[in-house]
Formats: C-alpha cells, sequence, structure tokens
C-alpha cells in the first residue's frame, strides 16, 4: 500500500515538471517572434530609419518638381526697412514742348510711346499771324510720354503739346513714415525689385525731402535708377529694400531651405542622387538668408528652392515601408 502511494505521488511530480517545462518553451517562442519579425520586412524598425535619413531623386524629377539647388556659402544678411514708393520721369531729363506761335495743328508725326531723337518733327502748325506753317521740333532725344493736341486744333504758347522723357533714368519715390525718419540718411544704399522676375537693382537715396507731407504724415526719400532696359515703367508702384546695416557669416543658405522634420529644423543637403535631412543650428537671418552655425559645412548642394517637395517625398516612403 505504502509503495503504490509512493508510486502515485512520483507520477503526479513528474506529471506536473513536464507541464511546467512546456509552457515555459511556449512562452519563450511567443516572446522571440516579435522580436525577430520586427527587424525584417517592409514594417522593419531597423529599414524605416535608413529610410527616414534620406530621399533618392534623380536629375530629371528634381528639375520636374521645380527644385532649385544652391551651394552653400558665406553670404550677408542685412537689416532693412521696406519702403513702398513709385516711378516717376526722372524730371531734369523731361522736356515740354510748347509751339512758339499760336495757329492750327495741320499735321501730327509723332504719337505718346514713339520714341525720338533731337531735331524729329512732331507736328506741322500753321501760325496764325502769318499763315505760313512751321515745325515743332524735338528739343530732347527720349520717349513721348504725353501728348496735348490733336489734328485741326488750335495750339499756342500757353500750353505744352508735347512732353518727352529720356526714360534711360528714372526716379523712384519713397514715402518714410516719420518713425524711420532718422534711419534714412543720403547715400544709403536700397535694392529696388521691378517685380518682373528679375533680379533686384542696387542704387542709393540721393535726395530727402526737407518737408513732409500733412496728408500721409511722411517725408520723400528718392533714388535715381539706371533704366537702360526699360524695367521701370512711370506711375507704377513699386518696393524698395534700404539697408540698415550689414554683417558677414561664414555659412548662410537661403531661408526657403529650412523645413522642419520630427521637430527638428533641417536642410536637405544632396549627396549624390540622394538628400539627407541634415539637422541643422541657425544664427541670423534676413528676409532671403540665414546663417548656419552647425549642420552644413561649405560648398555642400542643398535644396534651396521648393524643399517641400524633399520633405513630401521622404514623408511618402516612410508612408510605404510602414505598410
Amino acid at each position: 500500500m505504502i509503495k503504490a502511494v509512493f508510486r502515485y505521488s512520483l507520477f503526479i511530480l513528474v506529471t506536473a515538471g513536464l507541464a511546467y517545462g512546456g509552457y515555459r518553451v511556449m512562452n519563450q517562442a511567443a516572446s522571440k517572434a516579435p522580436a525577430e519579425t520586427s527587424g525584417k520586412g517592409h514594417g522593419g524598425h531597423g529599414e524605416r530609419e535608413e529610410h527616414a535619413g534620406g530621399v533618392t531623386m534623380s536629375d530629371t524629377k528634381i528639375q520636374a518638381a521645380g527644385i532649385e539647388l544652391a551651394k552653400a556659402s558665406a553670404g550677408v544678411l542685412r537689416d532693412s526697412l521696406v519702403l513702398n514708393g513709385i516711378v516717376q520721369p526722372n524730371q531734369e531729363s523731361l522736356v515740354q514742348v510748347t509751339p512758339r506761335f499760336p495757329g492750327i495743328v495741320r499735321d501730327v508725326r509723332k504719337r505718346i510711346g514713339d520714341r525720338v531723337e533731337k531735331g524729329d518733327v512732331l507736328a506741322i502748325i500753321e501760325s496764325n499771324q502769318s499763315l505760313t506753317a512751321y515745325e515743332l521740333k524735338a528739343s530732347l532725344g527720349g520717349t513721348v510720354i504725353d501728348r496735348q493736341t490733336t489734328l485741326g486744333e488750335f495750339v499756342s504758347e500757353q500750353k505744352p503739346a508735347f512732353v518727352i522723357a529720356d526714360l534711360s533714368t528714372v526716379w523712384v519715390d519713397f514715402s518714410v513714415y516719420r518713425r524711420d525718419l532718422t534711419r534714412v540718411n543720403i547715400g544709403d544704399q536700397v535694392l529696388i525689385d521691378p517685380a518682373d522676375g528679375g533680379q533686384p537693382v542696387e542704387t542709393k537715396i540721393s535726395y530727402l525731402s526737407p518737408v513732409g507731407s500733412s496728408d500721409t504724415q511722411s517725408a520723400l526719400a528718392r533714388a535715381v535708377v539706371s533704366n537702360s532696359e526699360r524695367r521701370f515703367r512711370p506711375g507704377l508702384f513699386i518696393t524698395g529694400r534700404l539697408t540698415l546695416s550689414v554683417r558677414k557669416v561664414n555659412i548662410a543658405v537661403k531661408s526657403s531651405a529650412l523645413q522642419t522634420v520630427e521637430n527638428r529644423t533641417v536642410v536637405f543637403v544632396r549627396n549624390g542622387e540622394k538628400f539627407e535631412a541634415r539637422d541643422v543650428e541657425v544664427g541670423d537671418r534676413d528676409q532671403e538668408l540665414v546663417e548656419i552655425t552647425f549642420g552644413v559645412v561649405e560648398d555642400e548642394m542643398y535644396a534651396a528652392k521648393n524643399s517641400f517637395v524633399v520633405k513630401a517625398e521622404m514623408a511618402k516612403g516612410e508612408a510605404t515601408h510602414d505598410h
């Protein structure tokens, strides 16, 4: 009887031990499965980290996306003041052509917009006094910007018949509000944007009005601008950026190059055909450039314009690998 009880107890212990051992083996196998699969396939963490570091884009794709590439280099940061102005004819290169004798206009040779040389005939006028015709001639080479006479009209020396302006230079008259008057001086550099897609034109303030306008509470600041390419048209409003101070920095990139990825400020630096999201530290900045104190070195190529396209491509690639 005692032997039977002993054998039964021993059987129970062995069975319990085998059951516990099987449970431990199954539990360990189950815990290993996620760890092994997590590093494989499209959902793998290692592959996701590698893809998050950059995205490959060919030259053709870059051009199609309108991405502008530029080299990181030394730059000049400008503290500036934005001024609004209007383009005016240069009054020192403008003449009003007035008839010498009153009479009737028998022929009109030039119209608004025509280019003329000094001595060109503008109109033929029949004098009321002598009843003989005489020529009304241009006294300056330039462009006809106004005409106050028509065929058959009576004209006199009391009113100009034509206005001619040499538009090779123009005036840009800026309004400077009283709070900024002490910051603007004759000789200050100003960058003027004609808003025609070209580069801004650099010139200087040549005149400050000693009196102000009671209506606008502002004073006039004038710049004389070369207009040989006819980029400036009198009568149009325009914007200028007056330089108040200048500071050189060792490395600068365009402001449009900065993007935010996972709360990090990055610049997309191109290495071969691959863009890398490079973490950067920034310093001072102006309207166009930003100083880079860490993260990008001189002569590295980066996405300067439409850099958000690179960011979108990178995010698209990460989403694909997550599924």
